[in-house]
């Protein structure tokens, strides 16, 4: 029976004893010993579904993959983006208000300039020139409104004082009237007075002459009887001239009654003269507010000669040179205003289901690089190929249906462009969130 021995090997490298069995307990020990696994059934006892292990590994890992893919969806279903997207601005073209012959440029292409800023000069000479003889013409109307003006109580005073002047021209024309038809009637009562003493005086006449040719009287008494007789008919002569001349009297007092009575009803038209004055007053102060409005017109276009910038922004398209005639309405450059800008996207019509106004926006800049803050402001009333120069037209009856794009327009929040760093034109990616 062999023993069992136990040897010690010393380790050649280390030099530490180690003991080795001997070639019998190696022997049992293998008896007694399992088999090893082969690598397959490893692999197969690990991922058995028996084994709670592995079930939940496969349970985590299920519910990770769903938690993940929920948040993804929800990540990516919460916006809308589109890379057909560029940023818009105002245009503002510079054009001359007058015509004339550029003298100055004070700016320079693309160059940045503040509203009210000086552009260009044009010659004001000439608009000098016209705002003096406007000033000129304005002050003789305005002198001229002014002494209308006075007119008007002048000829009211004037029109009142000749109608109670005309009224006490027809009472005197009409009490010389009457005081003349007295008198003709007296001088009418003398002439028949005087015609019956001259009809006694020429009958004793007769009288006397029949008795002084039988000598019955003295000569003395017929010269004194025809003395009496060419008396009494020269009487008679003057008292019909009187009557005459009362009868003329009366006649002129008739003419100055109705020349009174002429006056009378001139002077009654006393409102309408003063209308008329009044209406002259007026015109005069029209000519004066005509030549007030061209010495306005006068100030704006000597103001028109120095042009400035209506708005903050660059100056580009600059067309105008020194020495250039420049004519009314003629471009002479523009201005981009680069705190006016805006974004203009076109978004496929299936993307705007759930788009609306004001919702969040992340505008991503190629240019740059940088992500900008802002807000859908409105969605366009058609698509980009109904507002095109040419707009489709189906006339065979053929159809294809296209996705059409309708145009959103996205404002940038407040302080978002102060860098003024956007232009007009660039590409952007907005991404609006709809969630």
């Amino acid at each position: 029976m062999a023993q069992n021995t136990d040897t010690a090997v010393q380790d050649p490298q280390t030099g530490r004893q180690s003991d080795v069995q001997t070639t019998e307990e190696r022997a049992q020990d293998t008896q007694h010993a399992p088999l090893p696994a082969s690598d397959s059934d490893l692999r197969r006892s690990q991922f058995n579904l028996r084994n709670p292990r592995f079930r939940m590994f496969l349970i985590l890992g299920l519910i990770v993959l769903v938690v993940a893919g929920f948040f993804l969806w929800r990540y990516f279903s919460s916006f809308e983006d589109t890379d057909d997207a560029q940023i818009d601005g105002h245009l503002n073209s510079i054009s001359a208000r007058i015509t004339g012959h550029v003298v100055k440029l004070l700016i320079t292409d693309n160059q940045y300039v503040e509203a009210g800023t000086p552009l260009a000069q044009i010659d004001p000479t000439d608009y000098q020139v016209a705002l003096d003889r406007a000033k000129a013409d304005y002050q003789d109307a305005l002198a001229q409104a002014r002494a209308a003006e006075v007119n008007v109580p002048l000829i009211s005073v004037n029109t009142g004082s000749q109608l109670s002047s005309a009224q006490a021209d027809i009472l005197n024309a009409q009490a010389g009237i009457a005081s003349a038809r007295k008198q003709y009637d007296a001088a009418v009562a003398q002439q028949t007075q005087a015609e019956a003493n001259n009809e006694r005086a020429q009958a004793d006449l007769v009288r006397y002459k029949l008795l002084v040719d039988k000598q019955e009287i003295s000569q003395q008494q017929y010269d004194q009887a025809l003395a009496a007789a060419r008396a009494a008919a020269a009487t008679v002569e003057a008292a019909r001239a009187s009557a005459a001349a009362a009868q003329q009297e009366i006649s002129q007092a008739q003419a100055r009654l109705a020349q009174a009575e002429a006056n009378a009803r001139y002077a009654k038209t006393a409102p309408q003269q003063v209308a008329v004055t009044r209406s002259r007053a007026q015109s005069a102060q029209a000519q004066a507010d005509m030549k007030k409005a061209a010495l306005d017109q006068a100030q704006l276009n000597l103001q028109y000669t120095l042009i400035v910038a209506p708005v903050n922004g660059i100056v580009t398209n600059r067309t105008v040179e020194v020495g250039q005639n420049v004519q009314i309405g003629q471009d002479l450059m523009k201005i981009i205003n680069l705190d006016d800008i805006w974004v203009t996207a076109n978004f496929k019509e299936t993307q705007l289901r759930e788009m609306q106004a004001g919702q969040a926006v992340n505008i991503n800049v190629e240019t740059n690089g940088k992500d900008y803050k802002g807000h859908v402001k409105s969605i366009a009333g058609a698509s980009v190929s109904i507002t095109s120069l040419l707009p489709p037209e189906n006339a065979t009856g053929n159809y294809v249906k296209v996705v059409q794009r309708i145009p959103v327009k996205i404002t940038f929040d407040p302080g978002e462009t102060r860098e003024h760093v956007l232009r007009p034109g660039m590409s952007v990616e907005p991404k609006v969130w709809i969630r």
